[in-house]
């Protein structure tokens, strides 16, 4: 039996949602490595995750907010290794995962 959240429970997991996509946020800001632009983006889809767990248990559904999160952990997962595949292959063609050095590149 799932007990119910308290209103400041909710508080303090929204709180602490809003801080991890803050953190992804900033960083995709400052940093132009492939890779930890890679991870950031997981970072604010954990975020949205969490997200939309909280909201499903606070509507007082928690299998569909459960359920959304499962497909989107998956599709995400797919997304996330497709980009880490394709930036070790820019890094073994052109030797460099910083998109400031990319973005100069003429074919």
């Amino acid at each position: 039996m799932m007990s119910e959240l308290s209103a400041q429970s909710v508080q303090i997991v929204f709180a602490g949602i809003i801080l991890l996509f803050g953190i992804g946020l900033i960083g995709l800001m400052i940093t132009r490595n492939l890779i930890k632009i890679v991870i950031l983006l997981q970072l604010m889809a954990k975020a949205a995750i969490l997200g939309m767990a909280l909201a499903g248990n606070v509507a007082g559904k928690p299998g569909l907010g459960q359920s959304l999160a499962v497909t989107v952990i998956v599709v995400d997962t797919v997304v996330a290794v497709i980009a880490l595949a394709l930036a070790v292959q820019v890094q073994k063609t052109w030797g460099t995962l910083d998109l400031k050095d990319l973005s100069t590149l003429r074919r």
